[in-house]
């Protein structure tokens, strides 16, 4: 598809005022453009980049009630040399329209979705933070604009791409609370969907978690509530013995891109690699055997965040974070790659 895209600057940037050693909490500054489309009679168009806006909303918005809504988060990296990148952009745009599919949503065609990106960060390429950890976070997103009170898809929709300058999500160890009680996701439900309600439903007992002191929930199965799915915010790595286990993609956990990553980087490796249904018996028992050696989290916004305590019902596991060799292994190298101190030997770097 030709992605001819209408390019409106802003008359000044803010970025000279913008204060790269000081940066705000994560998600909460904006560059100074946006990417928006129309989907209108069954097609995209009106592709353009335009000074960052706020929207106008019909109160009879479908999304604000039916919640029809899908979103990706990816990053925009500058190299050592001061050349911007993106990391595994495809797999991205092929991810947004599985979650279109699942909420009966219209496709982005692939290079659409791509060359909005590329046009979009080169043109805030000054506003990429050039610390190791730090990245441009990139927000695509999808949405109803139909203004009418019923159940049912929309017929027209927005397509918007907001740009974010941002520290390290994670400066710090988490700690993880096993949620017993509330279920994020089931098979044949929108888990492995970014939709906005799979993280609405989350805030409540994640504050409940949080009240008693924890980082982070991991939630199990809604059947059994026995098998680990995902943290809140990422997937999740188990060292145990001499093998490294991530729940399998079973319908309700999202199918993370930097996880994928993980797993190839780690096979490539040597590595033992296992994606299986995990049970928090295991867990337990593997770590009463001395066996359970690293948890680690991985996700866009924060590649690796290392795991140094996880509660189980009445079992408080706690773990040296400092002894991690994995995690700090997987971390490191996606930054290199990142940076290009070492060689893509995956084709995961897309120049821009």
């Amino acid at each position: 598809m030709n992605t001819n895209i209408k390019i409106t600057k802003i008359e000044k940037s803010r970025v000279s005022d913008f204060d790269f050693n000081n940066m705000p909490p994560f998600g909460s500054a904006f560059t100074d453009h946006m990417f928006v489309a129309d989907y209108i009679d069954g097609k995209w168009q009106n592709f353009e980049i335009k000074p960052l806006e706020n929207l106008s909303l019909h109160p009879a918005n479908l999304t604000l009630h039916y919640g029809q809504t899908i979103f990706e988060g990816m990053k925009a990296f500058l190299t050592n040399d001061d050349k911007p990148i993106l990391f595994r952009p495809e797999m991205h745009a092929k991810r947004i329209n599985r979650s279109a599919h699942r909420m009966s949503m219209p496709d982005i065609p692939e290079d659409v979705f791509i060359d909005a990106v590329k046009a979009l960060v080169g043109l805030e390429v000054n506003w990429i933070p050039k610390a190791v950890g730090s990245a441009l976070y990139i927000r695509p997103l999808m949405f109803a604009m139909d203004a009418v009170v019923g159940v049912k898809p929309s017929k027209t929709y927005k397509f918007i791409i907001l740009t974010l300058p941002s520290g390290p999500y994670y400066n710090r160890p988490l700690s993880l609370k096993a949620e017993t009680k509330f279920v994020r996701a089931v098979k044949g439900g929108i888990g492995e969907a970014k939709t906005a309600g799979n993280y609405g439903a989350s805030l409540y007992p994640f504050q409940l978690a949080k009240k008693e002191g924890y980082d982070q929930i991991m939630w199990l199965d809604g059947i059994h509530r026995k098998y680990v799915q995902e943290i809140g915010t990422m997937n999740i790595f188990f060292v145990i013995g001499d093998t490294v286990v991530t729940p399998k993609l079973d319908g309700a956990v999202l199918a993370g891109i930097t996880r994928d990553s993980i797993i190839t980087l780690l096979k490539s490796k040597g590595y033992k690699v296992e994606d299986k249904l995990l049970s928090i018996d295991e867990l337990i028992e593997a770590y009463d055997k001395g066996e359970l050696k690293e948890v680690f989290g991985s996700g866009t916004a924060a590649i690796v965040a290392k795991i140094n305590k996880l509660a189980i019902k009445e079992k408080i596991m706690n773990f040296d974070v400092d002894k991690y060799e994995i995690a700090n292994f997987v971390q490191n190298y996606i930054n290199k790659v990142r940076k290009g101190d070492i060689k893509d030997e995956f084709g995961w770097i897309v120049k821009i």
